[in-house]
């Protein structure tokens, strides 16, 4: 799954996305001017390909909302932990379930099919990276706001993509910059991933590992890496049988792998299915010429497109839900 430059196709893009290595497209900012011209953007990339590319975004709200103008400003995910503690879990619960509904609809009517959301890592109160990403400090009500979110998701058709595994937020270093370690022994880590076993048992259909290293779990290989996480607790132990997404391969914290070759197959081999590859063409072009020497493996994408919505929402109940998000 690549990037785009900007706003528009470019010719050199058009080509590079024909290559069967490509099975998506992500969208920053920069591709996001408004509502109306990513529709025209997403358009255009269905256009190339049958079956069509996904195309997917971060829009978790607060300062992680790529596409900002002619859709709902979303608050920080937070806003629904303090809504907890205010009013109470099962008023947030609710109000979680109708974010999720809104999200959803407003990015199908755009042509996307996936959000990478919700960011289900605990407030351990030390990563300035997650802050008020996290929607709690406490695990239980993660893990309950999340599966909300979710739902509301899930029933408008959108795929989600629950980050970061097993855990982002008891490290202070940022892995856009840094390989984090998170040096808490396993009975504390357990923790953290209460939320990705209730995700799991809704169906969410995609998980992202985080590039942290994790020493008491497998000191060697940072979890987006590393067999240990992926096969034996992800896929062995929590009975997650979705896609594995890898985070940014070209991020600081996936450098220790080595170079871009190095990466690629080290994320495969541990069980990664979708590989992002963002804001650097050339390690796109090292890690393409990678997968052409290989066979490439047979698609497993279908669950990350788009579906119809079960329960369509109206124009009046999108308004409604956007009174209840403004009184966050």
């Amino acid at each position: 799954m690549v990037d785009l430059g900007g706003s528009e196709l470019d010719a050199a893009e058009r080509e590079l996305l024909q290559d069967p290595a490509i099975g998506g497209v992500i969208l920053f900012a920069r591709n996001c001017l408004s509502a109306l011209q990513v529709a025209e953007l997403c358009r255009e990339i269905r256009a190339l390909r049958q079956p069509p590319l996904l195309i997917g975004i971060d829009q978790e709200g607060g300062r992680v909302q790529r596409l900002r103008e002619g859709v709902t400003r979303f608050p920080p995910q937070r806003a629904l932990g303090r809504l907890a503690e205010a009013e109470g879990i099962e008023s947030a619960i609710d109000l979680a379930r109708d974010w999720g509904r809104l999200l959803a609809a407003e990015l199908r009517d755009l042509g996307i099919d996936l959000d990478f959301t919700p960011c289900v890592d605990i407030d351990w109160g030390v990563s300035e990276v997650i802050g008020d990403r996290a929607l709690s400090d406490r695990p239980e009500w993660v893990a309950q706001l999340a599966g909300a979110l979710w739902s509301g998701l899930q029933e408008q058709g959108l795929a989600g993509v629950a980050k970061h595994f097993p855990g982002h937020g008891a490290v202070t270093a940022d892995s856009h910059t840094s390989l984090p370690e998170d040096l808490r022994p396993w009975p504390l880590l357990q923790a953290d991933l209460k939320p990705f076993r209730t995700l799991i048992a809704a169906g969410i259909p995609a998980i992202m590992p985080a590039h942290c290293l994790y020493p008491a779990v497998d000191p060697r290989n940072p979890a987006g890496f590393s067999r240990r996480w992926l096969q034996d607790i992800l896929r062995g132990e929590l009975g997650f049988h979705g896609i594995l997404v890898s985070d940014d391969l070209v991020m600081a914290g996936a450098a220790v792998v080595g170079g871009m070759a190095e990466r690629v197959h080290a994320a495969q081999s541990a069980g990664a299915e979708l590989l992002l590859v963002c804001n650097d063409r050339q390690a796109v072009e090292e890690s393409l010429a990678v997968l052409h020497r290989g066979d490439l493996p047979a698609p497993r994408l279908e669950n990350l497109s788009a579906r119809p919505a079960t329960s369509p929402l109206s124009p009046a109940a999108r308004d409604a839900i956007r009174t209840r998000l403004a009184k966050l």
